[in-house]
């Protein structure tokens, strides 16, 4: 039997997920962490991207907003914003919230508004790219 780590995708509305994994790799803000158990403690901020959960042949895809891993020997812990499992992912209202966002960017009015606007882009890209790669998986 693989050693197996406790793992927690949690948003601002609901617990997503709560089970065990052999292995979660998450969107750092430095670049994809990978975290099996025993992992060194780790506190990292996340971007906008998909979170990955392996446990032998069973493989579950998140989308987060954004957030915080924690890591712990035993338990690891993803806080987001937004977290929706990536088969729940809506394309069309991605396309849309791209869109609107990237017009939002030409019409900025000030550097605030542009700047939340670029935030938008990305997190709809982000998406985006999650549904990608979820249709590719399932190939």
């Amino acid at each position: 039997m693989a050693l197996t780590v406790h793992v927690d995708i949690v948003s601002a509305e609901e617990e997503i997920f709560s089970g065990q994994a052999e292995m979660v790799i998450a969107p750092a803000m430095g670049g994809e962490v990978g975290v099996m158990p025993r992992h060194t403690p780790l506190l990292a901020p996340l971007k906008a991207g998909e979170v990955c959960i392996k446990n032998g042949d069973d493989t579950q895809y998140f989308f987060v907003s954004g957030g915080i891993l924690e890591v712990q020997p035993h338990v690891v812990t993803v806080l987001s914003d937004t977290a929706i499992r990536a088969k729940d992912l809506d394309e069309a209202q991605a396309l849309e919230a791209k869109q609107r966002a990237e017009r939002a960017m030409q019409d900025k009015k000030s550097e605030v508004d542009y700047a939340r606007a670029q935030a938008e882009l990305i997190e709809a890209v982000a998406r985006l790219r999650t549904i990608e790669k979820l249709r590719k998986k399932s190939k």
